[in-house]
């Protein structure tokens, strides 16, 4: 919990704060964006919430920070207690965000899929009690799909604990040398019924989407939403190949999905069509950044 000697000079005036050890990852402001947003190369509370929903959710950010920055001057038991327990959080048809986001993934996000053929563990949230009792109480854990080798986080505890099986792309096995099915090539693969493994170079070599019921597609850092330009986003720094990645966003024109779950940014719920169009326009936009960059490229220019 967040320090109050610490606290930033960019928080307003109030009970919550962020503190000086925030890492930027925006976990606080996708929990509770009306009330925390990014000012400088920090998280801050730009505005102290107010009322239940705006409260229950700043509780669910400081819960779910993976350094522990965003604290309060009072703590409300009751609430932290309420904000706990809704970690997994539902998000539709038995799909959940795991929360307790985790350093070791740079505050990546992780989800939760409860199946009947066994459940899914899509990258690694913390280690913690009450997350592995959540999953016991869910029926467990079957897999843990790791969609590259940035967000493994805990990924090895949770298939100790569960006896689940990681899977992994070859390229970027090396996070994880001992998963149980390492995967090869780029060709998309059907995992188990309702699940397709596509694989999508880009971000790392080895970066690979789940599709889930052709409904669901968990990106990891390939693929976001970016809540204040209200497109589809994806990394412009930290890249692998920019080539590869236009190519890896080309190929998800070929699939039908309503959800983009994000590793690093914002989820976003869109009608098939919606997505598909909005797919088309990142393609357009990195398209041309990617041709830009090869002629800067070949020019000797940076």
């Amino acid at each position: 919990m967040g320090d109050s000697k610490k606290r930033l000079d960019s928080n307003v005036p109030g009970n919550f704060f962020v503190d000086a050890t925030c890492i930027n990852c925006d976990t606080c402001r996708q929990l509770a964006p009306r009330s925390f947003e990014e000012v400088g190369e920090f998280s801050a509370v730009t505005a102290q919430p107010e009322g239940s929903e705006r409260l229950h959710q700043a509780y669910q950010a400081l819960l779910a920070c993976p350094v522990g920055s965003v604290g309060t001057e009072r703590s409300d038991h009751t609430r932290l207690k309420q904000a706990m327990s809704s970690f997994p959080l539902l998000l539709e048809a038995g799909v959940f965000y795991c929360g307790f986001n985790s350093e070791k993934s740079f505050g990546a996000n992780s989800y939760f899929i409860q199946h009947p053929g066994g459940n899914w563990l899509v990258d690694s949230p913390r280690y913690i009690k009450h997350l592995t009792d959540a999953f016991e109480r869910l029926g467990g854990l079957r897999y843990i799909f790791l969609t590259h080798e940035d967000d493994v986080a805990d990924a090895a505890r949770y298939a100790a604990r569960f006896g689940a099986m990681r899977i992994i792309h070859r390229a970027d096995a090396a996070a994880m040398p001992d998963a149980e099915w390492i995967v090869d090539g780029l060709e998309t693969i059907g995992l188990a019924p309702e699940f397709e493994l596509i694989p999508v170079p880009g971000h790392t070599a080895g970066s690979i989407a789940l599709l889930y019921d052709r409904r669901f597609l968990f990106t990891g850092d390939h693929l976001w939403w970016d809540p204040e330009t209200r497109l589809l986003e994806t990394p412009r720094r930290l890249v692998w190949r920019s080539r590869a990645m236009v190519q890896s966003i080309e190929k998800l024109l070929k699939y039908r999905f309503e959800w983009v779950l994000a590793g690093h940014g914002d989820r976003i719920r869109l009608s098939p069509a919606e997505m598909t169009e909005a797919l088309q326009d990142l393609v357009r936009r990195r398209s041309t950044h990617a041709d830009r960059s090869t002629i800067s490229s070949s020019d000797g220019r940076s």
